[in-house]
């Protein structure tokens, strides 16, 4: 026996806001396989290749927000053809092929307006389209139209979609659906806990959780909406919070606690979840994004429609340039065990510039590791297996989850169609401040639970080559706190619930009294710059240095730290450099100079400290050496000890101080 389900509907968005509508409806129908370029073999060839894939396409032609005529309607003016095949309404069919049950699907289209005709079309994993099917209105001023597709020639990637070609008058899509036959016991949807942390962004909050729930299509999905009020400012004093609150109703329960992180939040969402035990799904999210609501309904069908139970992730659009996709797909490179975007996946890709259809890489399949928890669907069966987050505050908790998951069976599918609008990693810092200890600490505390190398593969060697390259830069107080992140590290997983509430405060302290931690808002309240002698040449310090001066900057580096610093750098800065250009072998020339921060909510005067150096060094070196050397036990104990620390009995201890508190509201 089989029933119908329906896997995605066309959609479009209600605010008709023009800086998205290049992720629901492409103007550029005419143009295709526009990447009939090859990847050359050397650096200058695959350069200019990725300049070229991401030159723009578009004519700057616009829709107009008018042809927006509901959620799911759309009008084509007469004799214009508009495509279907973007982010949000074309169907990744390799996905659907790859990790579901679904072998093939029915495209349901209805249009008004004489002579309109769908032409439906499939690409393969190179890109490459070909013309699948086409049907049209006739003399009838409207009709619906049908087309059985099959899902097996979509092994390695591909998407289907349609587009709509208006004749002597207006034509509207007035809806299309993608639906299958699926066995009988996948009738019905899963439901959802949508599991929010939030710490003093009310307004981010408050506006999500309106969006969610006025959305009359997602609410059948919801089981409970939890928010973890971990803040100073609340939530529930928000202005916007009671059109929230009565548009959710009981579904939104908020638990206030201790900041415990985002580990920590989502870890109480997801204990929360399993002990109520009533939903499939828990959705972890970040509270300062902006959701499609349709992209929940997607992931909970495609994990209910899954072979196995699959963690199903969402993509990250930036929330200032709303075309830009900013995560698509991300894996753990085993060697460096560092997070990156998987094989072949370009990073800031703009669909208002160069739309999907003519975009190559964009329709081979990316398999991932982890999904990043701004959006993420897990079911509770493998939380039930493989136990809640890591207790590391932030940081690693959701790369760390993924491979948790991929070792015990689950996978991660990093979704098309599912996705936030989020702040981009770009404009955040946290390779320098206080977040450079988490970091630090959770990399290794991860690596050390999961990396398939002896001694953790590249990680000791980077790690100290990091190190020297801070102490050189002048940026004392992320040395201090990578040292200190390496010690806990050392000391073993018995602490990492203990401290989790603590650890923050802690190391905001450690770093006081080094001047480049010492950020100030106004440029003013630094000394000017002066110098014992212009610059050699007159060369500008933002200049894009030669392979060679690079080289010889290395080289260089190391050695001025045996002189003393010049005096007059002791006062006043040598140099300023903006952020953009805060690059090892630029600031190295210099014994002090003004930094700006990548936020650009401030700078800090960094001064070269040769007795900190020399200490600091001696550390860097005594530590690195202990931790390569007791690697193996280390990662022996972290392992034998990971269900401890993840378990449901663990965290509830954790919470103990809250939750006999009863500070929740529902």
């Amino acid at each position: 026996m089989s029933v119908t389900r329906l896997l995605q509907r066309q959609i479009l968005p209600l605010d008709r806001d023009s800086d998205v509508l290049p992720l629901y409806v492409d103007n550029q129908a005419a143009i295709l396989d526009a990447d009939k370029y090859e990847v050359g073999s050397d650096k200058t060839a695959q350069a200019l290749n990725n300049a070229q894939i991401r030159q723009s396409i578009n004519d700057g032609t616009q829709i107009h927000p008018d042809q927006i005529e509901s959620r799911t309607a759309l009008r084509i003016q007469k004799s214009e053809r508009l495509s279907l095949g973007t982010y949000f309404n074309a169907f990744p069919a390799s996905y659907w092929r790859r990790h579901t049950v679904v072998d093939s699907v029915k495209l349901t289209v209805s249009l008004t307006g004489r002579g309109a005709s769908v032409i439906v079309y499939k690409s393969m994993a190179n890109g490459r389209s070909q013309r699948v099917d086409a049907a049209d209105t006739g003399t009838d001023p409207e009709g619906t139209f049908t087309f059985d597709l099959p899902l097996k020639p979509f092994v390695d990637g591909g998407w289907y979609w349609y587009d709509v070609v208006a004749s002597d008058e207006d034509a509207v899509i007035t809806s299309a659906e993608w639906t299958a036959e699926v066995p009988d016991d996948r009738a019905q949807h899963g439901t959802v806990d949508v599991c929010v942390t939030t710490m003093n962004k009310p307004d981010f909050c408050a506006k999500l959780l309106a969006q969610m729930g006025e959305d009359e299509a997602l609410r059948p999905y919801l089981d409970t909406v939890f928010v973890m009020e971990q803040g100073t400012k609340k939530v529930v004093d928000d202005v916007e919070f009671p059109a929230a609150e009565k548009a959710l109703g009981d579904l939104l329960h908020i638990i206030e606690q201790g900041n415990l992180g985002g580990s920590g939040g989502y870890a109480r969402g997801q204990l929360e979840s399993l002990r109520k035990g009533t939903a499939t799904y828990a959705l972890m999210m970040d509270d300062d994004v902006v959701c499609e609501p349709e992209g929940i309904i997607r992931a909970v069908t495609f994990g209910d429609l899954a072979k196995r139970p699959t963690i199903v992730g969402g993509h990250m659009f930036s929330l200032y340039a709303k075309s830009r996709l900013h995560s698509y797909g991300e894996i753990v490179q085993p060697w460096r065990f560092w997070w990156q975007s998987a094989p072949g996946v370009h990073g800031d890709w703009d669909f208002g510039a160069r739309n999907l259809r003519s975009t190559r890489w964009l329709h081979k399949r990316v398999d991932v590791d982890f999904n990043g928890w701004f959006m993420c669907l897990i079911p509770r069966k493998v939380i039930e297996e493989i136990g809640l987050s890591l207790p590391v505050f932030i940081k690693w908790d959701d790369s760390e989850y993924g491979l948790r998951a991929k070792a015990a069976g689950f996978p991660t599918v990093s979704f098309p169609g599912a996705a936030v609008w989020h702040v981009p990693w770009t404009d955040k810092n946290d390779a320098l401040d206080w977040q450079s200890y988490f970091h630090q600490r959770n990399r290794f505390v991860a690596a050390l639970l999961h990396s398939i190398y002896d001694d953790g593969g590249r990680m000791v060697t980077e790690s100290f080559s990091h190190q020297i390259k801070h102490l050189v830069s002048m940026q004392y107080s992320t040395v201090m706190l990578r040292h200190q992140a390496l010690l806990d590290v050392l000391a073993g997983p018995e602490k990492l619930h203990e401290t989790l509430a603590t650890q923050l405060p802690a190391v905001r302290e450690m770093v006081k009294e080094y001047p480049d931690a010492q950020l100030k808002a106004d440029r003013d309240e630094f000394p000017p710059v002066r110098r014992h002698k212009p610059p050699r040449k007159g060369k500008e310090d933002t200049e894009v240095p030669t392979s060679r001066e690079v080289k010889l900057a290395a080289l260089k580096a190391p050695i001025r730290q045996l002189l003393k610093p010049r005096e007059l750098s002791k006062e006043f800065p040598e140099a300023e450099l903006a952020a953009m250009d805060n690059q090892w072998y630029r600031i190295t020339k210099y014994d002090s100079a003004i930094v700006s921060m990548n936020d650009q909510q401030g700078a800090a005067f960094y001064r070269r400290d040769k007795k900190l150096f020399n200490q600091m060094l001696k550390d860097t070196i005594k530590i690195h050496r202990q931790l390569k050397r007791r690697w193996p036990k280390l990662a022996e104990e972290y392992r034998s000890k990971l269900s401890d620390f993840t378990s449901p009995e663990a965290w509830e201890k954790t919470f103990e101080p809250w939750r006999e508190s009863d500070g929740n509201r529902s």
